[in-house]
């Protein structure tokens, strides 16, 4: 089976994408519900990307030093610090559990 043709139409299909938000009219990107709306899809994005890769590894789950660095960041989210806190206390959990020899 060849995957080029399926590589090339997923290109065109997100250039596509991009393309088209240029032609979304200014005033609803104005809109505050709008905006709203977008910045909890990023984050609900951003949280569902996370959690996979934390806990899948191939075809088992994993149970290792991104779980801890999953933990100090939902922590640090749930104290409130800035998003640069956050990104800091989980490499910082997951580099102290590996150092630990929690691989």
């Amino acid at each position: 089976m060849n995957l080029w043709p399926w590589i090339l139409a997923a290109c065109v299909l997100a250039y596509a994408t991009k393309l088209a938000g240029y032609f979304v009219p200014r005033s609803l990107l104005k809109n505050p519900r709008t905006m709203h709306i977008a910045g909890t899809m990023t984050i609900g994005l951003l949280a569902s990307l996370t959690v996979v890769n934390a806990f899948a590894s191939g075809q088992s789950l994993a149970l290792d030093a991104r779980i801890g660095a999953l933990a100090a960041a939902a922590i640090a989210l749930w104290l409130r610090a800035p998003f640069l806190v956050v990104v800091i206390a989980g490499a910082a959990a997951a580099a102290g559990l590996r150092l630990l020899g929690w691989g």
